[in-house]
């Protein structure tokens, strides 16, 4: 059990007026995994840019060794999450509360779901990572898999994108025309 409440911390912090905030850590973890998701997509759009060998490599190598590290920044927060990390009352109680954090978890989903997609896709096409070593293939010559999987780690890493854009329009539009407190509470 938490040693602090919500409305302990909201209340203490209404009365110093200033806004409640994440901690530390949720806030460094939101904002690395922000990076990662628009650095992720922004590679995976442009490595067919790269000029074959090892340049593409490196460029592939280098979505890979991120997409992991976003797999792991992931796991990392959601444990924070349900641990030692600081919960916040909804913004809003009504539908756009219930929104919000339905945007949250289903962002959650889907970051996860393109990360584990994205190994689906380097295993099955056998890639080789920094000229180190080759992941092996999961099953060889099934074409119609590679690109299954190759469309479906796409269209997630859209989807995520999208959402996640929505997501921070939804936070400056609670900032310069709501003038509420809600993205201040995620600002380092």
């Amino acid at each position: 059990m938490k040693p602090e409440t919500t409305e302990t911390i909201e209340q203490a912090t209404a009365a110093l007026g200033t806004p409640a905030r994440y901690d530390g850590v949720s806030i460094l973890l939101h904002w690395i995994t922000a990076a990662l998701v628009v650095i992720l997509w922004t590679l995976g759009q442009t490595i067919d840019f790269f000029p074959k060998g090892a340049p593409k490599i490196d460029a592939r190598s280098t979505h890979f060794l991120l997409g992991v590290t976003l797999g792991v920044v992931l796991l990392i927060r959601v444990a924070w999450r349900a641990g030692a990390g600081r919960s916040m009352p909804l913004a809003d109680k009504g539908w756009l509360g219930v929104t919000a954090k339905a945007v949250h978890y289903g962002l959650y989903v889907l970051v996860a779901a393109t990360v584990v997609l994205g190994i689906f896709n380097a295993w099955q096409r056998g890639d080789v990572v920094f000229n180190v070593f080759t992941i092996p293939k999961l099953i060889p010559g099934d074409l119609v898999l590679k690109r299954t999987l190759e469309e479906l780690h796409g269209d997630f890493a859209d989807v995520v994108l999208i959402v996640a854009g929505l997501h921070a329009a939804a936070a400056l539009a609670h900032h310069y025309l709501l003038r509420d407190s809600v993205l201040r509470r995620m600002l380092p």
